[in-house]
């Protein structure tokens, strides 16, 4: 069992940067590959960033390579996405989850086992 806690999101105007931490609980954190996900009012969760267990694969959305990064620190238990140069549509919920297969990475939410509480991200033009 891993629990999730999601911070750093906040208010921000376009073109600022925000970087959001993922705080997981328990000793098995580095099992889990993680990833970032967004859900904007009346769309689907997607996935804009994934990160495999030891950190070496990553994955990216089209639309925020270049502009995120998504890191670990496994000795912190804690999960971080970088995101630079923000535009008005990424204003979202974003989550962190966790994985436990033993992919990579996995793209479709449902594939992934723990879920934060999300954290709001709105950044106005």
């Amino acid at each position: 069992q891993v629990q999730l806690v999601e911070s750093g999101g906040g208010l921000v105007q376009a073109g600022d940067s925000l970087r959001l931490s993922c705080a997981a609980s328990g000793r098995t954190f580095s099992s889990y590959a993680m990833g970032w996900f967004r859900q904007a009012p009346g769309k689907e969760r997607e996935c804009v960033a994934a990160l495999s267990r030891n950190g070496d694969s990553t994955y990216y959305t089209t639309s925020v390579k270049g502009r995120f990064t998504i890191s670990r620190d496994n000795a912190q238990n804690t999960v971080y996405l970088q995101m630079n140069s923000l535009k008005p549509d990424y204003t979202a919920v974003y989550y962190c989850a966790a994985d436990s297969s033993h992919s990579d990475y996995q793209l479709p939410p449902s594939l992934y086992d723990f879920w934060g509480q999300g954290t709001h991200v709105t950044v106005s033009s």
